[in-house]
Formats: structure tokens, sequence, C-alpha cells
């Protein structure tokens, strides 16, 4: 049996697969701001599921920056508490059971290329525009090496301000500060599902084209699956990010496919499954 998690800003998710292929209904509750009252949550959440039965493992991810061993939490910016914590001793404390971790968005975008919009292709780029942007390179239904971690959010993407001139852009240089829903919600004093404007989220289409521009020239993959926040119902429509690319990324003679995610807030589980497993086995 597997406790699988996901470790957000807001929420944490707890499930657990007995089988090793699928997962229950997983529990949703608020993340404690304290990282010894999250060890203990995740404890009392684990025991629940458990009910008397024999765990093997556990994993998942969590939104913030690890450690190059993944075994401390560098930081995260809703998850002060529990910056500088040895996070893989702890949670093993706590499961009682080898534990594996990664970052949150890492995690999603293995769940996508296993079991959602990416699944059947060998190169899956997942990006993530909800409060922040990220996103991750999955080669072979694996999380692709790196030194530290993967930020394609913090790429330049307008140095000058000459790439958006109108009002509706940001003031920052990067990517996340010009189109995250934090960044939205600091200009507008207001959600981005509050806003309604389609010449808004139009100009939000084609920032995103620019930012994914880069992406797909850098990491060269067969789809890129787009989640988050603000790629919902109110939010960027994919199909007009698909029109700007295709005027903008002229050196390949094909665009890769461009999707929307299909897992949901549940995306996070499927990785940590799949995850769990691949570490077990290495």
């Amino acid at each position: 049996m597997f406790i699988l998690f996901d470790i957000g800003g807001t929420n944490m998710r707890v499930a657990l697969s007995k089988d090793g292929e699928t997962f229950g209904e997983p529990k949703i509750v608020e993340t404690p701001k304290d990282f010894d009252a999250g060890m203990l949550m995740l404890k009392s959440l684990s025991a629940e599921l458990l009910n008397g039965e024999k765990l093997i493992a556990a994993g998942g991810g969590i939104a913030g920056t690890l450690s190059r061993d993944k075994t401390k939490f560098l930081n995260g910016p809703h998850l002060q508490g529990w910056n500088g914590k040895p996070i893989k001793a702890a949670l093993e404390q706590s499961f009682g059971v080898p534990t594996f971790i990664e970052n949150d968005t890492a995690i999603v975008g293995l769940g996508e290329a296993v079991a959602g919009a990416g699944r059947g292709y060998p190169i899956v780029v997942y990006m993530t525009v909800s409060t922040g942007v990220g996103g991750v390179r999955i080669v072979n239904q694996s999380i692709d090496i790196s030194a530290i971690g993967f930020e394609p959010g913090h790429q330049i993407i307008d140095a000058d301000g000459s790439l958006c001139k109108v009002s509706v852009c940001g003031t920052g240089l990067d990517f996340e500060s010009q189109i995250s829903g934090s960044a939205v919600t600091a200009r507008y004093g207001k959600k981005p599902f509050e806003i309604t404007d389609e010449v808004f989220w139009e100009e939000m289409a084609r920032l995103l084209a620019y930012g994914l521009n880069n992406t797909i020239v850098h990491w060269s993959p067969d789809i890129v699956v787009l989640g988050g926040s603000m790629m919902k119902k109110i939010g960027i429509p994919v199909d007009r990010v698909r029109a700007h690319l295709k005027g903008i990324l002229n050196i390949y003679p094909e665009l890769p496919k461009i999707e929307h995610s299909e897992l949901g807030d549940i995306g996070g589980l499927h990785g940590a499954l799949h995850f769990v497993k691949q570490n077990l086995t290495k």
C-alpha cells in the first residue's frame, strides 16, 4: 500500500493506493502553515486511510523548491514555516516507511504524462499558469534530470517593455510577472476569474505564446500540456494560444500539440503513484 500526497500552499490532498494501480477518494484539508503541525496532519490522515493495514512507501509533491538531494525544503512562497526543514526525514518519521518527494508541478506534469493529456507521447512539457507559473519536462514517463529544478516561469520575456505596451500587461521582466494569477490580482485588485474582458484574455494568450515559444525551442517536446487556474473556463483560451504560436514559432516545420490538462485537481496524485513505483524499482 502507498500513501500519496500533494502538498499545496493552500490545501493538501492525501490518498491511499491499495493495489499500486489506482487510488481512493483523497482527503483534502487546509495545509498547516507550521511545519510540525503539517507533519502531524499527514501522519493522522495516513492512519485514517490505512485503518491498521501495512504501508509500503509514500510519495508526492510539495509547492516549493527542494535541495539537490530532495531531502530539504528550501523555499515555498506560501509555506514559509516549512522553509529550511529536513522534509524527507520528517515525512519518513511520520509515515514510518521510505518516502519520495519532488516539486509539486513536476509531479502533476508526471501525472499528465502518464495518465492525462500527455499519455502516449515520449516528451511532454507540462506548464501550470496559476498563482505562479511553473513547468517540467517529462521524458519517457520520467521527470527529466536537472541540477536544481525547472523554473520556466522565471524566463525573461519582456526586458525592455517592447513586447507588451498595452494596459493589461505587468511591469516585471519575467514570464510569471506578466501572466500569473497573483500578478493579475496585484494589477487589477480582483481575481482573474472576475475579469470577463475578451481583449484582456486575448493579450494573456499572446504573452503565454511567447513564453511557450522559448520553452518549446529549448525543450523540443512532442506535446505541451497547459494547466492551472489561469487556464480554466474564464481564463486563457488554449485555441488562441495555438493561434499566436503559429505566428511566432516558425523554426520548426510544425508545432508540437498544445492541449489542456485532463486530470484537474488530482493530477498530483496520479503523478505521485507513478513516482513512488519508479523510486521503489531503482
